[in-house]
């Protein structure tokens, strides 16, 4: 069974997205085993470029070497539904066991991380809060795993 995380920075807060996440995480279980990592997060200063170094740093202590890694940053590739769930398949196929999602703070990702993922993708040109973001994730990788096994999806 493949292994998926999330690896993000921060932890939630509202009672409402924890709530989310539990349920997600329960509806993925049949499909892959799956976590998510939090990191904590830098106190904002006036230097970004320091908040995302620190961030990194602990960012990439938490990737394993052998892991395939994609990072959330507006720049990425954009992709439906279908076909994000087709290269999740893909990354599966070409025998990837272990999918890390990355999602940085409130700062963005150091250019370390950047350089270390194997794809980054976005899912809009806007930006979103990244606790949210993390639940809009997980939502999209249920989903993904609902069309690679031809099961309808209306929740």
């Amino acid at each position: 069974m493949i292994k998926v995380d999330i690896l993000c920075v921060g932890k939630l807060k509202e009672k409402y997205l924890q709530e989310a996440v539990t349920e997600y995480s329960k509806r993925l279980k049949g499909y892959c085993k799956f976590s998510i990592i939090e990191v904590a997060d830098e106190k904002i200063n006036n230097n970004n470029l320091e908040v995302k170094q620190k961030e990194g740093v602990r960012i990439l202590n938490k990737i394993a070497d052998r892991a395939y890694v994609i990072v959330l940053i507006l720049e990425g590739e954009m992709f439906t539904s279908n076909e994000f769930s087709a290269y999740i398949e893909k990354v599966a196929i070409r025998g990837f066991s272990h999918i890390v999602f990355v999602i940085g703070g409130s700062v963005g990702l150091s250019d370390e991380v950047v350089n270390r993922a194997d794809m980054a993708i976005s899912f809009s040109k806007m930006t979103f809060p990244h606790q949210l973001f993390r639940i809009m994730l997980i939502e999209q990788v249920y989903r993904a795993f609902k069309i690679n096994n031809n099961e309808t999806y209306h929740k």
